[in-house]
């Protein structure tokens, strides 16, 4: 087992935010053993930051020594009415998400999947679902909607939706997770179940939030309907204790207290920019041809010098920086002709991205880079579903089914 240190290490490369660092630490030196939980709803096919992402955090979390348990979220994506609220379908597709996962490099041999459908043969589970519900008044479980892609509003919301968090916290408890993983955008209901866990005798989970890959097409910012406590910078305001008594009240998790955490005005924008399936060009599909990808990200946007938002440059940071050993490569080559200045290499992502905001390295030669590597890390994933007659019928499945909301 490696040390303390690089096991927290491995973990914050994974977590872009963690709250709490020092519940974190406590957890890796308690010698118990850790579970960590993550849920996914079957809807569609998988892009490439539910597949290669997913695999490369999952095997960080469990390099860092903690077992985790995958809840194959089927009855969540019915309560979300997800591919028409057509159970069946929901399961063949998460059949198809773990067949993903296989060929992705993801280390199945230390990854537990659960299925929602089995957990609610329980009625203890039922009993736990309920219990959170009644811990808060209604609206507070509103506020968690974002997190299952609808709008933070009653309105928009079926009576159904509304069991989709307390489920997902009851999850956590039901499974022992003390540490959750998942995207910044289950922020809220995570944030949630730390508050709820002692008020029903449980633990607050620790929240190891990863980054979510954003899409390939540009997003203009929509104007935040939440009443930001941020200042111009997008930081939070240095608050008085009693200022902060009277603000966060029973909201006491959502204090500045921890460091590098989200502001809502940057955590919404993340949320605008995540990669969606909606729009088939504003993801790579994991089964996606060679012409896909080439077609997509020459189409994505990638304004010279522009470092802020730029979905290639993430591709590099998140994915291809991050399997130099299965490209077997150990740097990044861009090749171009000498009259544009001869082909350049990069050992770091850092270094890429100093020499893109210096306009050094112009978009469609990155792009044409990245469209080769993603080529060589998709082709195993592609092969598997060509080779492998089961894969290749749930694929098919999958293919024909219509995607909803």
């Amino acid at each position: 087992m490696i040390n303390i240190k690089d096991r927290l290490d491995l973990i914050k490369q994974v977590g872009e935010e963690i709250i709490s660092e020092e519940e974190l630490k406590a957890l890796l030196k308690s010698g118990e053993e850790l579970i960590a939980y993550d849920g996914f709803e079957p809807s569609g096919q998988i892009h490439i930051a539910q597949g290669l992402v997913r695999a490369i955090n999952v095997n960080k979390m469990i390099k860092a020594g903690v077992k985790f348990k995958m809840l194959v979220a089927d009855w969540h994506a019915l309560t979300n009415n997800k591919m028409g609220g057509d159970l069946e379908k929901i399961k063949t597709i998460g059949k198809y998400f773990i067949e993903v996962w296989r060929a992705s490099g993801m280390d199945l041999d230390n990854v537990e999947f659960l299925w929602a459908s089995d957990m609610v043969k329980d009625s203890n589970y039922w009993q736990l679902v309920i219990r959170v519900g009644m811990t808060n008044k209604l609206a507070r479980f509103i506020r968690t909607a974002e997190f299952m892609g609808r709008e933070d509003s009653a309105e928009q919301l079926t009576a159904a939706q509304i069991m989709y968090p307390c489920m997902q916290i009851a999850d956590i408890f039901r499974l022992g997770a003390k540490i959750t993983q998942l995207g910044m955008d289950q922020r809220k209901v995570n944030m949630l179940a730390r508050e709820v866990g002692p008020q029903l005798g449980f633990w607050k989970p620790v929240v190891v939030s990863h980054h979510m890959l954003m899409g390939l097409q540009q997003v203009k910012s929509q104007k935040s309907k939440v009443k930001s406590k941020e200042n111009k910078e997008d930081k939070v305001v240095q608050l008085t204790k009693d200022q902060e008594n009277f603000i966060y009240k029973d909201r006491k998790e959502y204090k500045p207290q921890y460091s590098g955490m989200f502001t809502s005005r940057k955590i919404q924008r993340t949320i605008e920019l995540k990669m969606s399936k909606s729009n088939p060009d504003n993801a790579i599909f994991m089964t996606d041809t060679s012409q896909d990808i080439k077609r997509k990200i020459n189409k994505a946007y990638c304004l010279e010098g522009d470092v802020k938002e730029n979905p290639v440059l993430e591709y590099c940071k998140y994915i291809i920086f991050e399997l130099f050993d299965r490209l077997r490569i150990n740097e990044f080559q861009i090749e171009r002709p000498d009259k544009f200045g001869g082909s350049i290499s990069f050992k770091t992502f850092s270094d890429l991205e100093k020499v893109f905001a210096q306009k050094q390295v112009h978009p469609m030669d990155l792009k044409q880079t990245v469209i080769k590597y993603l080529d060589q890390l998709l082709e195993p994933v592609r092969r598997h579903f060509e080779e492998n007659p089961e894969a290749k019928a749930l694929l098919e499945k999958v293919k024909s089914y219509q995607v909803t909301r």
